[in-house]
């Protein structure tokens, strides 16, 4: 069988779209690909790929990871610029045994040699944006990183392989520089074929702190379904950053076994995610934090465009 898990409604499009593909018998890897570029190449996304928000100094930096559970590859770029498809960057770096994470310019010096397109990445809207929230952080406290999503998604084909991928713009008027989990492996995304993958979205710092992906995939071999090791993982972490600081970030994780079982875990109240199945249609689900426990609901229809409908509403400067 085949199927497919991805953090955020903003996936939909690109989860029905790579579903396709699997119908057709393309791989995992072809198939999460295909998902994110959609993603990234939307616009009005505004924390992924072209569009994407920028740091403080009003440049967009991307990030972006892949990983193949069959062979265990890895390849992930990080404070990219200049190239709106860094997810495509990142599963050709894993084709390397070495040299397969590379930063910045490194990144950038790479992505020209295989023949990758530049593209200016910084929207009028995002100008927009970025003009907003500097008013607004001058006139009343509000902390300037509201406002990010990670795309992760994890992919299993009929084969048996296992593949996950994340790609994001970060935090919104981040340090120049400024790297989260997305592109860390074990942090926001692991896979193994064997097992299962994981992925995450939330704030970067507090998520790798855990290295929640490969715990919640441990968990899985274990003996853990994927629900139980998602919720496990997020409420140990919470509480730990809870007690040895006071808080912790936005933490919210997907995760799929190698039998298409998913999962699904937050500490937030207003998360969604995408699961698409073999013989199933694509579906969009809510979830929130209720004492510990992750409630999860079926997305209205009138929910999900309304998802849209604020992402293209015109700013208000």
């Amino acid at each position: 069988m085949w199927a497919m898990i991805a953090t955020w409604r903003m996936a939909l499009e690109g989860v029905e779209e790579a579903g396709q593909l699997l119908k057709e018998g393309k791989g995992s890897g072809e198939a999460i690909e295909h998902a994110i570029r959609c993603v990234e190449d939307f616009p009005f996304f505004k924390s992924v790929g072209y569009g994407g928000l920028p740091n403080e100094e009003m440049v967009v930096e991307l990030d972006a990871g892949y990983m193949d559970g069959n062979t265990m590859a890895v390849g992930a770029v990080a404070g990219i610029k200049d190239f709106a498809n860094p997810i495509s960057i990142a599963k050709e770096l894993s084709k390397d045994t070495v040299n397969c994470v590379l930063v910045a310019e490194g990144a950038e010096k790479y992505a020209s040699k295989k023949g990758f397109e530049r593209k200016n990445l910084l929207t009028d809207r995002a100008k927009q944006l970025y003009r907003k929230r500097v008013k607004e952080i001058k006139e009343r406290e509000l902390k300037p990183y509201d406002g990010h999503d990670t795309v992760g998604e994890v992919v299993l084909d009929c084969t048996g392989r296992i593949v996950a991928g994340t790609s994001t713009s970060g935090l919104f008027m981040k340090r120049a520089g400024r790297i989260g989990d997305s592109p860390i492996v074990g942090g926001g995304f692991y896979a193994d074929s064997e097992v299962g993958g994981a992925t995450a979205t939330g704030l970067g710092e507090d998520l790798m702190k855990g290295c929640i992906s490969y715990e919640i995939v441990r968990k899985m071999k274990e003996g853990l379904t994927p629900q139980e090791a998602c919720q496990k993982t997020v409420n140990e972490l919470d509480a730990k950053l809870k007690k040895s600081r006071g808080l912790a970030g936005d933490l919210s994780v997907v995760a799929m076994d190698k039998n298409g079982n998913y999962g699904c875990a937050t500490n937030i109240q207003n998360f969604s995610f995408v699961v698409y199945r073999e013989n199933e249609e694509p579906t969009v689900y809510r979830a929130q934090n209720i004492d510990g426990n992750t409630i999860i609901s079926k997305a209205t229809q009138e929910w999900i465009d309304e998802y849209i409908r604020e992402r293209m509403a015109p700013i208000q400067e």
